[in-house]
């Protein structure tokens, strides 16, 4: 998945939550919801996010130089994993920090009509950024399942908007519930409960993000079926008879270091070996576009470690 693609989920994610946190602060205004305020600084903190994503890939961007020759890219990881910060920072905490205060001292709510007509519209705008970041998402999944690709994907803005979407989506309906038992029940505890459960919610979020981003950035190879591929690919059997051992490492979303020693097939002049290596790299290339940079270490195979 290319960085458009990712492009396109994160301006859709942005639009959408600017609207929506206007929407919610208007209406935490109005109605004096805790769990309404908690959704807007939870929509601030998602555009923001996206401005982060947007800027991560422009940093990315930059030509490789004297101080870092392998590129920028990834930059991408490094604001993705500042996001899950800013999740954490400024949506989980300060979502638990209200709701204890609102079960502590619970307030009347005053317009909760208001509240409800805003959530849903907030409901369908965040379910419009979801369904483009799951389309944007599902050539990069494949059949995998969901979970699975946000464990495993290389791309960092997709899971992200993904699991800021689906936490939205879920925190969206846990503050419907929340005022429809605050206006059921006349108690506005319950206002306070859904505002806390919003922030338990956002923490989980912004957990698996930093664990997951924390992995990217510091270098994770490639996977299992880029790993198979690669080394299928580096053996032609008449020149190169086996990998000796295969290093990996995304040096960027789209971009992956191969370092690698093979056996060369005994007797073969140094022409053919080079020749060899050139056709080795076009056919891991080909197998797996994400492999840029490649070195490949000729040597022999040796049963018995040279003394």
């Amino acid at each position: 998945m290319s960085a458009g693609g990712g492009k396109k989920a994160i301006l859709a994610a942005l639009s959408a939550n600017a609207g929506i946190a206007v929407a919610k602060f208007v209406g935490a205004a109005i109605t004096g919801s805790a769990s309404m305020l908690a959704e807007a600084v939870h929509s601030v903190a998602d555009t923001s996010n996206q401005g982060l994503l947007l800027l991560g890939q422009r940093r990315a961007e930059q030509e490789a130089d004297e101080l870092h020759p392998f590129g920028y890219g990834r930059n991408r990881y490094f604001y993705s994993f500042v996001v899950a910060l800013v999740i954490f920072a400024l949506g989980s905490l300060y979502a638990i920090y209200e709701g204890i205060h609102k079960i502590q001292h619970p307030e009347e709510l005053s317009n909760a009509i208001v509240a409800i007509v805003i959530l849903g519209l907030a409901i369908c705008l965040e379910g419009y950024s979801f369904i483009t970041a799951m389309r944007e998402s599902t050539p990069l999944k494949g059949n995998a399942s969901w979970w699975r690709f946000i464990r495993n994907s290389r791309n960092p803005e997709l899971p992200v908007v993904l699991l800021e979407d689906s936490g939205a989506l879920i925190g969206l309906i846990i503050a419907f519930a929340a005022i429809g038992m605050t206006m059921i029940t006349g108690d506005p505890i319950w206002d306070g409960i859904g505002t806390l459960a919003i922030g338990i919610l956002l923490g989980i979020i912004a957990v698996i993000l930093i664990i997951e981003m924390q992995s990217l950035l510091i270098g994770e190879g490639a996977t299992p079926e880029e790993d198979r591929k690669i080394r299928a690919a580096m053996v032609d059997k008449d020149h190169i008879d086996r990998v000796i051992h295969l290093r990996t490492q995304y040096l960027g979303p789209e971009e992956m270091l191969v370092a690698a020693k093979v056996s060369i097939t005994p007797g073969l002049e140094i022409a053919d070996i080079a020749a060899a290596i050139d056709d080795a790299e076009s056919r891991i290339r080909a197998e797996v576009p994400a492999a840029r940079v490649i070195y490949i270490e000729p040597d022999l195979y040796r049963t018995q470690p040279v003394q």
